[in-house]
């Protein structure tokens, strides 16, 4: 299951995260987030960890230059970018598309992205693009139908992790977490990771 902790705001946490192999990392380029960075001393860092660029609503002159400064791995669009627009950031760099998801949601919103994305991200809607800590109702999983996988977010905590675990979706791919592994915005309790990691290791060894 991969593994996605979002939000980073501090260079130690970050090469924590790294040397725990986390498989992704988030920095969060929103202006209006509380998680928002403009710098991360990251120049001749090698991580093992993939470097993802959270972003809302971009320009591409914004989001290639973020790439660059930050060295990005991979970049997640978490507003209402157009397919055309992931299009164009999918021939530079691999796309995590979000999408806020409620009981209304209809997945068949997905399809113009099927062959643009290389994962989804399933989150709880919101006017604040994410970040709420609020959950969905995670029975809506059962609609997506499309075989492109998904990362699972919204609220996620550590007491989630074995109900998750057990989810039984063959496009579910791995989780997103955040504000529900936090000390504050953008400090994460690296105490609780560490006991998440365990219990998805302790899986995985079965």
């Amino acid at each position: 299951m991969i593994v996605k902790v979002c939000g980073i705001t501090d260079i130690d946490q970050f090469k924590w995260l790294d040397k725990h192999e986390i498989d992704m990392i988030g920095l969060n380029f929103y202006p209006k987030s509380k998680r928002y960075i403009e710098q991360l001393p990251l120049r001749g860092y090698k991580t093992k960890s993939k470097k993802v660029g959270v972003f809302v609503n971009p320009s591409l002159s914004e989001v290639l230059s973020k790439c660059k400064e930050f060295y990005l791995d991979m970049v997640q669009l978490h507003g209402y970018e157009s397919a055309e627009f992931c299009d164009i950031i999918a021939h530079e760099v691999p796309v995590i598309k979000a999408f806020g998801i409620n009981d209304d949601f209809d997945f068949a919103e997905l399809e113009p992205y099927l062959e643009l994305a290389t994962y989804f991200l399933f989150d709880t809607k919101s006017s604040g693009y994410g970040g709420s800590g609020k959950k969905f109702k995670w029975e809506k999983l059962n609609e997506y139908k499309f075989k492109t996988p998904f990362l699972l977010s919204g609220g996620i905590t550590l007491k989630d992790i074995p109900q998750i675990l057990g989810i039984d979706h063959s496009s579910l791919a791995g989780i997103d977490v955040n504000s529900g592994f936090e000390k504050s915005p953008g400090i994460k309790n690296l105490k609780n990771i560490e006991l998440m990691m365990k219990l998805i290791n302790n899986e995985k060894s079965r």
